[in-house]
């Protein structure tokens, strides 16, 4: 099967121009002897290649080429299969963009085409290659330096105290802040509901009969609201999870949320109602009818695990919610990957200033997304949840 691998890069500071034509030289001989083919543009600070070959090869050769210290910032712009090769002249051919004037430097490309059809505008590969050959996204290069010049040091005096405690009904709640790094601020804690012994909400609900999960879920909220109360949440929003159909099958759902939280010390404008765009949701005007009753009352809403699910867009447009949390699938490896980079600027586009990124793990990840436009976030980076507490921030700071 053949194989089409598309990246861009960064040339290394301490690496000289000059070498290029060496690097190109070798690189050709390895690459046909791996039957992958190919071109490599360079327009003085970034390469953008086009590999082709067999899967497998491409594959392997992509991996070294992602170790190679003479570039840095590697990002996968597309990985496509085709039935012919589109540059099959040589293993590698470099192309200095630079020896060439603006006007006739994307025909002099398409020139080094190999296939028996004319590259149309209509080709996936050829819109990126425009791209770089004119440097209309160049903008979005957001371009971030290494994890290790940062060090993630534990909160000394954190905001919280180390108090436990614990729920009831064979239920608990993990808790995990959701922060503004650069500000040290923590802005929300999330309380994400888990079985007596730590497990996960699928593996409680499983041991429940199917007709009562929706009013379980929905009176686990008396539970969290308790034990936010005795942890002393003061001054700090509230976020909790809850199935959408929660709210539509279970009578009364909104009276009795806001009872709750009454009853509890709290108040409405410090709960956020957060809906996963996972769940069916088979009554969606019934669904509207409780949202806007809730944030009526001065809840705010979030939409959980965003791009997740199919129904992500629909609940966007209907409910317009105050917060949109970016599923971690699509933040995992964000720094390397073209097509999900697309995608987050579509929503900060879309959604300016409600995103939180969830699910950040890696340093590169959240330095990528902060460059991007998000302010919010939260993850094993920061903080790993605590069972029947919550747990103390590690903080970025510049080595």
């Amino acid at each position: 099967m053949l194989s089409t691998l598309i990246y861009r890069s960064h040339l290394s500071d301490d690496v000289p121009v000059k070498s290029l034509a060496r690097l190109a030289e070798k690189a050709n001989k390895v690459n046909g002897s791996l039957h992958i083919t190919g071109i490599l543009l360079f327009n003085g600070t970034h390469f953008f290649q086009v590999l082709e070959g067999p899967e497998a090869a491409v594959n392997t050769l992509y991996e070294h080429i992602c170790k190679d210290p003479r570039h840095h910032n590697v990002v996968k712009l597309m990985r496509d299969y085709a039935p012919l090769r589109r540059f099959g002249n040589a293993g590698m051919e470099l192309f200095d963009l630079r020896k060439h004037d603006k006007e006739s430097v994307l025909q002099a490309v398409l020139d080094r085409g190999t296939s028996k059809f004319n590259l149309t505008y209509d080709d996936r590969a050829l819109q990126f290659l425009r791209t770089f050959i004119e440097t209309t996204e160049k903008e979005n290069y957001f371009e971030i330096p290494p994890a290790d010049l940062w060090e993630f040091i534990p909160d000394d005096h954190p905001v919280f105290e180390e108090t436990a405690v614990s729920s009831a009904d064979g239920l608990t709640f993990a808790f995990q802040p959701i922060i503004d790094p650069l500000s040290r601020k923590i802005v929300s804690i999330e309380a994400l509901l888990r079985s007596a012994d730590g497990g996960s909400p699928l593996a409680y609900f499983a041991q429940l009969p199917p007709d009562k999960v929706y009013e379980t879920d929905l009176k686990s909220k008396k539970h969290v609201f308790s034990m936010a109360q005795r942890m002393g949440i003061e001054g700090i929003t509230l976020s909790i999870n809850l199935l959408p159909m929660a709210l539509v099958d279970v009578p009364d759902a909104v009276d009795f949320l806001l009872q709750e939280i009454r009853n509890n010390g709290l108040v409405p404008e410090q709960i956020v109602i957060e809906v996963t765009e996972n769940e069916v949701i088979s009554s969606i005007d019934a669904l509207e009818t409780a949202l806007k009753q809730l944030k009526a009352a001065g809840i705010s809403l979030a939409i959980d695990d965003f791009g997740a699910g199919s129904a992500g867009l629909l609940l966007l447009a209907r409910f317009q919610p105050d917060k949109i949390k970016i599923d971690r699938h699509i933040i995992s490896d964000i720094h390397q990957s073209g097509p999900k980079q697309a995608i987050v600027q579509a929503i900060i586009k879309c959604c300016s200033s409600l995103e939180i990124a969830e699910g950040v793990e890696k340093a590169e990840e959240w330095m990528w997304l902060e460059a991007a436009g998000i302010s919010k976030f939260q993850g094993f980076l920061f903080a790993k949840p605590k069972l029947n507490g919550i747990p103390t921030v590690s903080w970025p700071e510049m080595r």
